[in-house]
């Protein structure tokens, strides 16, 4: 998706939709914070009334199954409207998430899904996540909620949405391959190849923020070859991201256990890109999932 900083003349315009309970307030708190002006569940007969260089800031319009005369092929037709416009930079956010915790958060919060009044949650979702499909397709960004805390969600939409940017926003995230790949990673980095400190009783219940577990990584003799390439790969290829009107990148480190070596790269690859001077959060999404073979 091409940064909006990169288009200063045209006005931006965010459309939120995508699925009930995937974050949609949320993502419109944070958006309104990054100086859009918000509304949430604007009328489709009102939006012919953004075009035509009328907006006087930046605009981030929730529209998702609670709106009136709400369908896919609707919002579709005004997206095709606006997006024509020579004023307006319009992009379609589309938040996802998984049907497990979409359930898990209507149950906990005791809410009705919108078009399962009467029925079980699971049946609201089947029916939203079937009537969004095409909306899906033609989103400018797809965001997945499930595992995102919402400081994660801040971060991953000011990347994308912010109004003035100089450089990409980058975060760099440990995970566990044993809990699955990261659904917003860029580029992957596997180092389950260095020596396991796992196997160490003395070093088991440390991580890698450690600095016993980082000695012990960086005496493996494929430690400095590999960190060395990985800067060198960085060096040119994320100046050409930015060329590219790439405005957020996320890098993900992985191992088995997402404790100790995925961590310890993780940690060292944000201090060298802060010392790059760049704009770095990091992430350690499964460190506190409990110690298995790391």
């Amino acid at each position: 998706m091409a940064s909006i900083a990169s288009r200063p003349e045209r006005l931006p315009v965010v459309l939120v939709t995508g699925l009930s309970g995937a974050g949609h307030t949320t993502a419109l708190k944070i958006l309104e914070d990054l100086g859009y002006e918000a509304v949430d569940n604007l009328p489709l007969t009102l939006m012919d009334g953004l075009a035509g260089g009328k907006l006087a800031r930046p605009l981030a319009v929730g529209v998702d199954s609670r709106t009136r005369d709400f369908s896919a092929e609707a919002l579709s037709e005004k997206l095709g409207r606006l997006t024509h416009d020579a004023g307006l930079e319009v992009k379609l956010l589309f938040l996802d998430c998984s049907d497990e915790v979409l359930r898990r958060r209507f149950t906990e919060t005791r809410r009705r899904h919108p078009l399962a009044l009467d029925r079980p949650v699971a049946d609201g979702i089947r029916q939203e996540r079937e009537l969004l499909a095409p909306l899906r397709e033609l989103a400018d960004l797809v965001v997945d909620s499930t595992d995102l805390a919402i400081g994660d969600l801040k971060h991953l939409l000011q990347g994308h949405f912010r109004l003035q940017s100089a450089q990409a926003a980058i975060t760099v995230m440990s995970f566990s391959y044993r809990h699955g790949l990261p659904r917003e990673a860029d580029l992957v980095f596997d180092v389950r190849f260095l020596t396991n400190p796992h196997y160490r009783d003395e070093l088991r219940p440390l991580t890698g923020k450690d600095a016993k577990i980082g000695l012990f990584i960086e005496a493996d003799p494929a430690w400095g070859p590999f960190f060395d390439n990985l800067r060198n790969l960085l060096l040119p290829l994320l100046p050409r991201f930015e060329r590219e009107g790439k405005s957020y990148l996320t890098l993900a480190v992985g191992c088995t256990g997402g404790r100790h070596r995925s961590v310890f790269a993780a940690e060292r690859l944000a201090q060298w890109l802060r010392a790059q001077g760049r704009h770095v959060s990091l992430r350690h999404r499964d460190l506190d999932r409990g110690a298995g073979v790391d």
